[in-house]
């Protein structure tokens, strides 16, 4: 398995993408979406949209195993207390997965509250500690493990919020044990140069993990994970395909120095991805000169 930490352009010299992934509402291994083949990486999230699905790492293990396509599974903050996260890991461990995500997980609502409820017993920059602690042999209580994990563990920003506590806390996950970062999508790539900056004034260390930049697909309707700007709704809304405003945006990532993409497929009503578009953006982007 390759290491999203060295499979970065830094590293290769080439654009590299993850593209997200969402598990079905199902066991059933017939309705598991066919995932892009232009990916570098897939990432399984975990429970999108707080609904039962399948197990992230279970998954990922799958589709590498059908695929062969390299892969990195989400882990949630929310959901498990220290016992159950470091068990959940030894497991995926056995999975031969080696590439994680930490995050917190979207709050539940007040309809969730009836019938579930968070634990949080990690924030994500102590989970970042813990597993980097399993990386050198010991759990939770300190504790020696038969044999050392090798988990390269990402974490999740969003630069486009608060820039400057973002940096901070970016500074602070990679300090923890953070060997990627992966950010919320971005419409601006001024957004990514002033992050960098900031960053590398900050700590030097930190700025040489590598960072994979948001970049959605979008089509007439889809669902945003952020702000988009009036022009790309009122081009969306003209009828310009998705894919093309993408290549858009992806060129000014590009001239921006910008080559390590987080793609988000199209989100549609209901959750449905559009991953045959996010397989055609890859392969025209892949072709540009």
């Amino acid at each position: 398995m390759t290491k999203v930490s060295d499979a970065g352009f830094e590293v290769t010299g080439r654009t590299t993408f993850i593209c997200d992934y969402s598990p079905p509402r199902s066991g059933n291994p017939c309705q598991i979406d066919t995932p892009p083949s232009e990916a570098d990486f897939l990432l399984v999230n975990r429970n999108p949209g707080r609904a039962a699905r399948t197990d992230s790492a279970m998954l990922a293990a799958h589709l590498r195993q059908r695929t062969g396509q390299e892969v990195i599974f989400a882990l949630l903050t929310r959901d498990m207390n220290r016992l159950a996260i470091q068990s959940y890991l030894l497991g995926a461990q056995l999975l031969g997965l080696e590439n994680v995500v930490i995050a917190q997980g979207d709050p539940f609502t007040t309809v969730d509250a009836d019938s579930v409820s968070a634990v949080r017993e990690y924030r994500p920059t102590e989970l970042i500690e813990a597993i980097a602690a399993m990386n050198r042999g010991t759990d939770f209580r300190s504790r020696s493990l038969d044999s050392p994990s090798s988990f390269c563990v990402g974490a999740t920003l969003d630069p486009s919020a608060d820039l400057l506590r973002q940096v901070a806390l970016a500074s602070r996950k990679v300090s923890a044990g953070a060997g990627f970062l992966v950010t919320q999508p971005i419409f601006d790539p001024k957004i990514a140069f002033d992050f960098q900056a900031q960053l590398a004034r900050l700590q030097g260390d930190a700025a040489k993990a590598p960072v994979y930049w948001g970049l959605q697909l979008l089509e007439s309707g889809s669902i945003s994970m952020g702000a988009v700007p009036e022009s790309i709704r009122y081009d969306l809304e003209a009828g310009r395909p998705g894919v093309d405003i993408a290549l858009e945006l992806y060129e000014g990532f590009r001239n921006a120095s910008i080559h390590n993409i987080y793609l988000l497929p199209s989100i549609r009503r209901g959750g449905i991805r559009d991953y045959s578009g996010a397989q055609e953006f890859m392969a025209a982007a892949r072709a540009l000169k």
